[in-house]
């Protein structure tokens, strides 16, 4: 009789996939802060993919993994710089039709790149380790066998209201059917199956035994186990949409042809022979998206073992003759059945969430499918975080639904079109309604290049999205304050210079994912006295026993580990010194990281950051960025209310609140910076300013918002 036992974890991550990884990345920033918090990770697999699989990495995607502290993985990819269209020509012959940018220049200051999935789960795996101490591993091979959710307790913050029932296998249970080809391939985990089929390979056979037996009681469980899932059918979530009948093969091959643009992204469209997508990968490989001419029936049935290697190169041979194709090597291959679904629900009373494929479906020729599903967790991870943690309410976990099935939505709509514009038989001329037009699929190609980069995800109205102040929403941002920064949108970066020594930096790069919301002041010209004095008073707030800062940071965390603060001014180094900005909420002592000026620098030239966030580089502003990049809301230097109204909103009240800036702190006196002012003043490009030693005088009480 195999061994049973129960445990208890916060949250349970099943499938080690990408959604699943960009998971636990997260929740290990939380796990790493917190040494009560439990986070489990497990998958079915025996080991992680090596080959195949997802592989092409978008802007959004490489700037949320530099933020992870995991941009080495956009240096080992293969960038992406061009796409070419070859469609056929009067006589039926292939030829180069159009060359343009891969990636939309400017959008980001990444560009598609392609990797594949072993290679990125293998900083994931690395990356979780290290972050969460060693605390968060992925546990294989394990295979769920029910769940339960008790939506009566869903509303207690410390009831474990999911049961998920686990068997461990052995490990020749664990190892993915192969079909009999030689070649690895994913025809296992394909879409090319029915419900039934995939009920039948969860079932332990009739009369067996398998090994130790667990239950697991989880206050959250993700399920991030791919587009057949375990976990979404179990929960009765429904997939809604349709299946085409177009049938792709897809191969990973070291090419051995004249074709002269392999090395690029090619869309081809034969005459009367189907599609191919080429994406040029690392280790001289070419991933080869090959349409086949085989189609599903109307139950959706296909016979995967019809899928061999030789089969899908050979019809890639047929659509882009007269060119030759062969190979010296090949390192996987597999068939997929286009559809477009996505989930009617995300979560069951936000305890058990379904996430990437789980929820959503479509083709991976617009290269969204390994990026839409770990931005799913990255959206969600943060959340769950913060209340874990007990630093936000668990109304934030609503967002995660409002925020990515619309999202999921929209790329469903654009995928029915995309797929069924590169699955169509090119049209013969104008008058050829009943096929595709190819100035209409390069149209679209171009027209949806900022949607595919993952830059243009605008998220809707809610309690962390203030745009209008309508809908129930207490906050309206004050957008024209910066004209160019979208609220609900990923804050894009712009280069700023770090004022302690003049170093050219990105400012995306110092949001970095470790759970804080940033408030980034604008602090436009701070050398005027006039601006100066608002900035002061804010900072004063900032330090007051009123502020979001002292009321809803825990006393146990450090000043800006939920709440940090960065300040860009507009002015010159020579203009003004960082010491010259309220201490300690502006510039903590010895802090060299928080004070960024938008002006020249020797190598790099300049940024001109107010003027691309559209922001009067005399005024300034205050923009607030989510933990996971997204812009919350936009305000003015006196709007101390709306943000107390923001955060209030969604972060929880700590049974210990930290409280106004602590006594003893290294502050200015009002002596001291006015001398140094006054030097600033008298100083001339020929007479070198005086030394700055004793700026700092140690008070030891300081009562807030009053000057000694």
């Amino acid at each position: 009789m195999a061994r049973k036992i129960e445990s208890n974890c916060d949250v349970l991550i099943i499938g080690a996939g990408p959604a699943g990884l960009m998971a636990a990345r997260t929740l290990a920033e939380f796990v790493g802060q917190d040494p009560n918090l439990k986070v489990r990770i497990i998958d079915k697999r025996s080991t992680k993919v090596f080959t195949g699989q997802a592989d092409g990495l978008q802007p959004r995607t490489l700037e949320c993994l530099k933020n992870l502290g995991m941009g080495q993985i956009y240096e080992a990819a293969n960038d992406m710089t061009t796409i070419n269209l070859y469609n056929p020509d009067e006589n039926g012959m292939i030829h180069r039709t159009d060359r343009f940018p891969d990636t939309i220049p400017g959008v980001s200051r990444y560009n598609q790149c392609v990797l594949h999935q072993g290679m990125i789960e293998r900083h994931f795996l690395d990356s979780i380790h290290e972050v969460s101490n060693g605390r968060i591993n992925v546990e294989r091979p394990i295979l769920p066998e029910s769940i339960e959710v008790d939506e009566s307790k869903a509303d207690d913050p410390d009831a474990y209201p999911v049961t998920v029932k686990l068997r461990y296998l052995a490990e020749d249970e664990a190892e993915p059917l192969q079909f009999g080809h030689k070649v690895s391939n994913g025809l296992f985990r394909t879409t090319l199956t029915t419900a039934e089929d995939d009920d039948a390979e969860y079932r332990l056979p009739e009369g067996t035994e398998a090994g130790l037996l667990e239950t697991v009681h989880a206050k959250y469980v993700i399920g991030c186990d791919g587009g057949r899932s375990w976990v979404r059918r179990n929960l009765g979530l429904n997939m809604v949409g349709e299946q085409t009948d177009y049938i792709w093969g897809v191969v990973d091959i070291v090419p051995e042809t004249d074709f002269p643009d392999v090395r690029a992204r090619c869309a081809i469209h034969s005459a009367e022979s189907g599609s191919v997508m080429i994406i040029p990968r690392e280790d001289k490989l070419v991933r080869f998206y090959i349409q086949m001419q085989e189609r599903a029936d109307q139950g959706g049935r296909v016979d995967r073992s019809q899928f061999t290697p030789e089969k899908i190169v050979d019809s890639a041979r047929k659509i882009m003759a007269p060119y030759y194709l062969n190979y010296s090597r090949m390192d996987w291959f597999t068939a997929y059945h286009i559809g477009q679904r996505v989930a009617d629900k995300y979560s069951v009373a936000e305890r058990a969430f379904i996430a990437g494929d789980a929820c959503h479906t479509h083709s991976p020729k617009a290269g969204q499918g390994m990026n839409a599903s770990m931005m799913d967790t990255w959206n969600l991870g943060w959340k769950l975080g913060m209340v874990l943690t007990k630093r936000a309410k668990r109304s934030l976990l609503k967002t995660y639904e409002s925020e990515r099935q619309p999202f999921a939505q929209a790329l469903i709509d654009f995928d029915h079109k995309f797929s069924r514009l590169f699955s169509g038989k090119p049209a013969k001329d104008v008058l050829d309604g009943s096929c595709v037009s190819m100035d209409e699929f390069k149209e679209a190609f171009i027209r949806n290049g900022l949607f595919t980069s993952g830059t243009a995800v605008d998220y809707d109205e809610s309690i962390i999205v203030a745009k209008t102040g309508k809908n129930g929403n207490k906050v309206a941002s004050h957008s024209d304050l910066a004209k160019n920064i979208a609220v609900g949108c990923r804050f894009k970066s712009e280069q700023v210079c770090r004022h302690s020594e003049g170093l050219a930096m990105q400012l995306g790069d110092l949001l970095y994912m470790n759970g804080s919301f940033r408030v980034l002041l604008f602090a436009g010209n701070a050398a005027n006295p006039a601006q100066m004095d608002r900035i002061e008073r804010f900072a004063a707030y900032l330090d007051s026993s009123e502020s979001f800062v002292s009321r809803l940071t825990p006393s146990d965390c450090k000043r800006d580990g939920l709440f940090e603060v960065i300040t860009i001014h507009s002015n010159t180094r020579e203009e003004i010194d960082m010491q010259d900005f309220p201490a300690p909420a502006l510039y903590p002592p010895f802090d060299y990281d928080k004070i960024y000026a938008d002006c020249e620098t020797y190598h790099r030239g300049h940024g001109h950051a107010y003027d691309k966030y559209g922001i009067d580089p005399k005024h300034g502003a205050i923009v607030v960025v989510r933990p996971d990049g997204y812009v919350g809301m936009v305000c003015d230097l006196e709007d101390t209310a709306e943000l107390e109204t923001y955060f209030s909103e969604f972060m929880a009240v700590p049974a210990k609140p930290l409280g106004a800036q602590a006594e003893k702190d290294w502050t200015f006196t009002a002596k001291a910076k006015a001398e140094r002012r006054k030097r600033v003043l008298s100083s001339s490009p020929a007479q070198p300013r005086a030394s700055n030693k004793a700026s700092f005088v140690h008070v030891e009480t300081v009562p807030v918002g009053q000057t000694v």
